[in-house]
């Protein structure tokens, strides 16, 4: 759940005191990007009215994005790469003001990348509902106050619907690949099945079909870990102080999430039973390792990130089912006409791979026929971040089809 920005995308690693040190100074309300903040290398698109699919009204709403590349004269060499949950827009390039992490996908895109800017012209929206300069609960509303808990709740339907108007808004009638991981690969999936005439590639990696009673379960924790910190206020805290605001209950859901996205044979191996100090854990007042690991990243999270935010794109998560009123998910995937890869991670708990495997089962043009393919990893759920030269290849096949 992307959790997937530049911090996911490198092995784990005990936590040093340089690191700690990043850390200190009480962290905001929020960690969105606001307006008044730097912009980056983000554009904006702005867009009227809005209504989501449960019937909710945004009067005006608009995404962030940034481009790689150039649009060629018959508009036919356009990506759209997606990013997961927790991700944004910054695909690649440096850290700096208006993006406090590096980009989460330098080593395929970029030129000569296996998404090559130097042939294909790549565009990376941030999610609705996100908090990295698209709407979203930290995003000020119509009265001039934020969002907050008033903001409608999204599925992944209409998070893509809302995609397609930037397609429209950039000229774009059919993106030559649709390109997306996790639950960027959701997105990735709903357009091909929702829009197959503006998909001419598919690339779904590390996604499944529908978000499973498992998966539902395992963020459902997550989400009342965010609910129950008394600093949350049912999502009113945009006012209050540094430190002050839903920090502990935000780390703690993105530390549980982290248990997720990576393997246990990586958190064995990396971790085993070390101590973080000389101090024993062994009832001396200790920690673990890997303790410190998990709380030190549940806690640099919150300097990036909105809980509100959180909450809304987890939601949209669940939402997730390709059948839902197509008549089921064998329906819904024969719709797709795209060439597609489908892959996924034999070590990822969040996503089995028997998921992908259905996905290529079901889409009628695969490059792999009816099984996805199957990349081995010992990290998990972050493998499709991290594994960058086997996931490269597989998307030159795809970009070259």
């Amino acid at each position: 759940m992307d959790w997937q920005t530049s911090e996911d995308t490198v092995p784990s690693a005990p936590v040093t005191e340089a690191d700690a040190r990043l850390l200190l100074g009480r962290p905001p309300a929020t960690g969105a990007w606001r307006d008044g903040d730097p912009l980056g290398e983000r554009h904006f698109a702005a867009f009227g009215a809005f209504r989501t699919e449960g019937g909710r009204e945004l009067p005006a709403y608009r995404l962030a994005y940034e481009t790689w590349g150039e649009l060629n004269a018959t508009r036919d060499n356009a990506v759209l790469v997606l990013h997961a949950l927790t991700g944004d827009s910054h695909v690649r390039g440096p850290a700096g003001a208006g993006h406090p992490t590096s980009g989460w996908w330098d080593d395929i895109v970029g030129p000569g990348a296996p998404i090559d800017t130097d042939r294909w012209f790549v565009v990376a929206p941030n999610m609705l509902g996100g908090c990295q300069g698209s709407t979203g609960p930290a995003s000020i509303g119509p009265d001039g106050y934020e969002w907050a808990s008033r903001f409608p709740y999204l599925t992944i339907r209409d998070q893509v619907a809302a995609q397609v108007r930037l397609a429209d808004a950039l000229g774009i009638d059919v993106w030559a690949a649709v390109v997306g991981g996790s639950m960027g690969g959701m997105h990735a999936l709903e357009w091909a099945i929702s829009r197959p005439e503006r998909v001419e590639r598919v690339a779904v990696l590390s996604a499944p079909p529908v978000n499973t009673a498992d998966q539902v379960a395992l963020n459902s924790v997550q989400l009342e870990a965010i609910r129950i910190d008394p600093r949350f206020q049912g999502g009113e805290y945009y006012d209050a102080g540094d430190g002050d605001g839903p920090n502990r209950g935000l780390a703690l859901a993105r530390r549980m999430a982290l248990l997720n996205y990576r393997s246990p044979t990586e958190l064995n191996q990396r971790f085993q039973r070390t101590w973080q100090s000389g101090v024993s854990p062994l009832g001396h007042g200790g920690r673990f390792a890997v303790e410190s690991y998990l709380d030190f990243h549940g806690n640099k999270f919150t300097r990036r990130f909105d809980a509100n935010s959180y909450i809304t794109l987890v939601e949209a998560m669940n939402s997730h089912d390709v059948g839902r009123d197509r008549g089921g998910v064998d329906d819904a995937l024969a719709l797709v006409t795209a060439k597609a890869l489908v892959l996924g991670i034999d070590s990822d708990r969040l996503f089995p791979i028997d998921g992908q495997h259905r996905i290529a089962r079901g889409i009628r043009n695969t490059l792999d026929g009816d099984r996805a393919v199957v990349l081995s990893s010992d990290f998990g759920h972050d493998g499709f971040l991290i594994e960058t030269t086997a996931v490269g290849t597989h998307l030159r096949r795809l970009l070259e089809a």
